[in-house]
Parts: C-alpha cells; structure tokens; sequence
C-alpha cells in the first residue's frame, strides 16, 4: 500500500459538502484526504449557487439546520474566518388576489409579516396588480458562497487535509478491510472509511464502489441575469411566488437575475441552460412586473441533486458502515451547511452533535430509512 495515497478519510466530491465535512473530521485529528473529479473544487453545484439564508426554504424538516447555522454564518469563529457571510437583503412571497392559500407552503414557525398592495407596490416598483398579497420575510440574507466555501478549503488544509483535483473515481473495494479506490487516470488511493459527498454523482459513486444506489435525482436549475430599462433595482429584495413559480432579487442598478424556479430531471452532468427555460424565465417575470427588458446578460444552470424524500441523508450505509453518505441536500447545501457538516461530523465519530449542531437530532436524515 502506497503510503502516499492513504488516509483515515477518503470523501468524493470538493464541493461545500465535502469540504466542509473534510475539515471537521481533519480537526477531530483523522487523516482526510478529498477527490475532486473536476480540475477546481465547487465547480458545480456549488459554484453557480446563488444561494440565501432563507429560514422558510426547504420544509419543516430542514429549518432547524437552517435556523442552527445562522449564527455561525453571521459571526463565524475567529479561527475559521474572520468576517461574517451573509448580507441583508430580505424576502418577499407574492400571490395573486385570492390566492391565499399560496401561503400554505411556507412552514410552520417562519416570521413573517403581511403586506398589503400598496407596500407591496413600494417595495417591488413596476408590480403588477393582480399580484396583491404578499408576505415579508425580513430575515433573509444573501450568503457569501465563494467565500465560505473558500474559508472550509482554508480550514481544511489548515488541519492538514488535501484535496486532489482531476481525481474521478472509477471504482472502489473494500481489501482487507479498507477502502480501496482506483481513478480514471489510475491512481489508487486507500482509506478506511470512504464518505460519499459527489453531489449530482453520488448514485453513481456508490454503485462504482459496490453499494447499492439510494435513487437520488439531479434537478437542473436555470438562473437568467437582465439587464431592464428601469433604474435603482440593486436592493430589491429576494421575490418568490409563494407557489413556486419565480424568483428575482435586484443584482446592479439596472440589472436582476431571475429563475422560474424550474426543476428538471437530469443525468449527472456538466449543466447548461435551455433556451426554453429561459424564455420561461422571461415570460413569467413579465406576468409579475411591467419592466421592459434591454438584454439577457448572462444565463446558467445547475444541478440540484434530492433524495427521494426531499431530505438530505447523513449517515454510515447499514450494509457497509464505512460507506458514510453525506448528499440530497438539494438547494439548502448553502444555507445549512454549519450545522449539517457538524452534524455528520457526530454521526460519523459516533457522539453526540456539540458546536452548531448541539440539540439537533439526524433521525429523519439517516440512509437507513430507503434500505
């Protein structure tokens, strides 16, 4: 065995997942060692989020992640990093006149506060009236993606783990009880436990290494940047239709991304939009607003990837302990990144969550529950 390629921990996939991961067990003193299939970490999911702390977003089951990681998005420890994540910028859900059980959707617990037409007008220049019920969501913060995914990279080396690029995996086996797991470029690496964190490629990882597939779906997302014929839109707020159909926030004075919140089915893939989804994109932004729109400045797509449930799993496979599944975080992955990670990081030593992810419980996360 190559004393070079081995480690404790060998985790598939550098993006925030496995970065994040990575470094809490590195500073739990395990050796880790991260492959990264792509040429730079986050090239994908990760890398094209235009993510939120938005309390609301993900269901019931998810928000105590999400309201756990807030503090340490807003003031992370001083050894992590030395300035905060996120930036104010707030959210408004629209529905139509009538419509209000749109509001349904939203779960239970989320603070929140009615707005009527006439603010609603104020806050959002341009809106159309037949959109006039609306409920703010002042909490809502942008977060700072590339950064914090940089400050986990950080932490990660600081400990001493490593991530080696250009590294898909080919397959894996477990000799003489440990991990063996050989690349396409044929290098080999060994460890004892193998953690599965390949985001749109996680399926396919684990069948690569013998363990059976728990059905996740990749789900790509369109993203469209505009530029409008209407001035002072920078700090417009993250507007969604409480029934799911758009979002939009302000980007520069004269400029706005949107979605159509769109989720297709896809193969595990290097994404790229459809024009189609685009023009979606533009046509329901224009039901929402009288805006007139100068150009389309920039469009992209990325991969979502969901359990079947919706939730995300975190825990060793009952059939193979040392398959640890960290994946299906769909697009909370940003948001409750602090106390997920802390989580796993219990789950895979076997103690209990203490940090950010002190109270929290992984029972409706384990991979147990589709075996």
């Amino acid at each position: 065995m190559s004393e070079e390629n081995a480690s404790d921990v060998l985790i598939v996939g550098a993006g925030i997942a496995g970065l994040a991961l990575g470094a809490h067990l590195a500073r739990a003193g395990l050796s880790v060692r991260v492959l990264e299939a792509e040429e730079r970490p986050g090239y994908h999911a990760t890398g094209r989020s235009a993510a939120f702390w938005l309390e609301s977003y993900g269901g019931a089951a998810v928000m105590p992640l999400t309201a756990a990681s807030r503090g340490f998005l807003d003031q992370p420890p001083a050894n992590f990093s030395a300035r905060g994540f996120l930036k104010p910028r707030g959210a408004i859900h629209l529905a139509r006149g009538g419509d209000e059980a749109a509001f349904d959707a939203l779960p239970p617990g989320t603070a929140t506060e009615r707005l009527g037409p006439e603010r609603l007008r104020t806050m959002i220049p341009g809106l159309r009236e037949d959109w006039s019920l609306g409920l703010a969501e002042p909490s809502c913060r942008e977060i700072d993606v590339a950064g914090l995914h940089q400050a986990y990279a950080a932490s990660l080396a600081r400990a001493g783990g490593t991530v080696t690029c250009g590294a898909r995996v080919a397959d894996g086996r477990i000799e003489d009880g440990r991990w063996t797991v050989r690349t396409e470029d044929g290098r080999v690496f060994h460890a004892r436990d193998l953690v599965n964190a390949a985001g749109a490629w996680v399926d396919e990882v684990a069948g690569a290494c013998g363990i059976a597939p728990l059905g996740f779906t990749p789900m790509r997302r369109t993203m469209v940047q505009l530029r409008i014929e209407r001035e002072g839109v920078a700090d417009l707020p993250l507007v969604s239709d409480a029934r799911g159909t758009f979002y939009f926030r302000g980007e520069g004075t004269d400029s706005v991304w949107l979605s159509p919140h769109d989720e297709t089915a896809s193969t595990p893939c290097d994404a790229a939009p459809e024009e189609l989804a685009v023009a979606e994109a533009i046509a329901r932004l224009e039901e929402v607003v009288d805006w007139k729109i100068a150009a389309v400045t920039r469009k992209w797509a990325g991969l979502r990837t969901f359990a079947p449930d919706r939730l995300p799993v975190i825990g060793r496979d009952p059939g193979c302990p040392s398959f640890f599944w960290y994946a299906g975080q769909g697009g909370t992955g940003i948001q409750t990144q602090p106390a997920a990670a802390a989580l796993a990081r219990a789950l895979f030593l076997g103690k209990a969550p203490t940090g950010t992810a002190k109270g929290l419980t992984a029972r409706a996360f384990l991979p147990e529950r589709f075996r």
